[in-house]
């Protein structure tokens, strides 16, 4: 039914006119100008007044026209945001986060997801980015392949590029190291290491927090193994093997394969957490459900995805970049940690 069509028996219905920051501001009892002052973000409205204006406009679902905006400005309010591996829980919940932020500050994120096995597909993509008008680019870069074409294009708009480099402030490092020492309060003195792709800075800095926290407690590693962050890689990691490594907890670098590492470990024989802990990275959604749930560390992505939208519409409009988000790292202690099993009589864990 269209929106001048009447419901069955009914009369004809007026289709509704788009509000106004006029409408809002009869509606709120104040002038146009305050409206239009709060909507670009001006901090200097008395709260009672800043209330009444946000109050009318969620009455008057208030959408601002960026077409107008746009013409009258001549600046566009559209955001490329150019990213990767949408099957992966990360880049696609950073997205969502990076989506809601561009609306609320009255931009439009245009996603483009790239396969970066395909270099024809991302030479396509960064041509289409090029031949529109992007009032900015947000290229949430995980891989060393996205960097490198990225390096290969100017767009002449400003470009927020967002990784995770191996520093002592990434989360890879204050998340691995956590779950490191959580395995070492309960007694666990050798560990295994299940990374993912080494060509993704975010797998670096994990692996290279766990080797740098195990040598700091005193602790033995058993090595690592690598997969590609999907369940099916972590499964067929363990799998795999002939002969299952001497370590008594699993630091898996993210939650997909710590599902995958487990289902493998429980078919060669091994109970988690009786015989042997894993632990993961992210707290997905799923991660409370696993058999058993899975202990792990919350990666806020939404606030990722904010934050760096946030960055680069600061970059746009001029103005002071907003701080860092604060993230608390926090180890969600579930069954699949216990304390490290005794030894057997000829003293191998298990």
């Amino acid at each position: 039914m269209t929106p001048d069509m009447a419901p069955l028996g009914g009369a004809p219905t007026e289709s509704r006119r788009p509000s106004t920051i006029y409408d809002v501001a009869t509606a709120a009892g104040v002038s146009h100008q305050t409206v239009s002052r709060l909507l670009k973000g001006y901090e200097g409205i008395r709260p009672e007044t800043r209330a009444k204006v946000v109050q009318a406009l969620e009455e008057l679902d208030y959408r601002p026209n960026l077409t107008a905006r746009s013409l009258k400005s001549g600046r566009s309010h559209r955001i490329a945001a150019f990213t990767h591996e949408a099957s992966e829980v990360g880049p696609s919940r950073i997205a969502e986060g990076a989506s809601a932020a561009a609306r609320d500050a009255g931009y439009v994120l245009d996603l483009v997801f790239v396969d970066m096995h395909s270099p024809a597909a991302i030479e396509q993509s960064l041509e289409l980015l090029t031949r529109h008008a992007f009032a900015g680019v947000l290229a949430l870069a995980s891989s060393d392949a996205m960097l490198r074409a990225l390096a290969e294009v100017d767009f002449g708009v400003p470009v927020q590029l967002e990784t995770e480099a191996a520093t002592h402030s990434s989360f890879s490092e204050t998340a691995t190291t956590a779950l490191v020492e959580h395995l070492a309060s309960l007694g666990h003195r050798r560990l295994l290491h299940m990374a993912g792709p080494m060509t993704w800075s975010s797998a670096r800095g994990r692996q290279h927090a766990y080797e740098t926290a195990t040598a700091h407690l005193g602790l033995e590693s058993a090595g690592a193994l690598h997969g590609d962050w999907s369940a099916g890689s972590g499964y067929r990691a363990v799998a795999e093997l002939t002969e299952l490594p001497d370590a008594t907890a699993y630091v898996v670098a993210n939650d997909q394969m710590a599902l995958g590492v487990m289902l493998a470990l429980k078919e060669r024989g091994l109970r988690v957490p009786d015989d042997v802990s894993v632990v993961g990275v992210d707290d997905i959604p799923e991660a409370a459900y696993f058999d058993p749930p899975l202990t792990t560390v919350r990666n806020d992505f939404d606030a990722t995805g904010r934050a760096a939208v946030q960055r680069l519409i600061a970059r746009i409009e001029g103005a002071a970049p907003p701080p860092a988000p604060r993230r608390a790292t926090e180890v969600i202690v579930r069954r699949s940690s216990a304390p490290a099993p005794a030894p057997d009589p000829a003293g191998r864990v298990r």
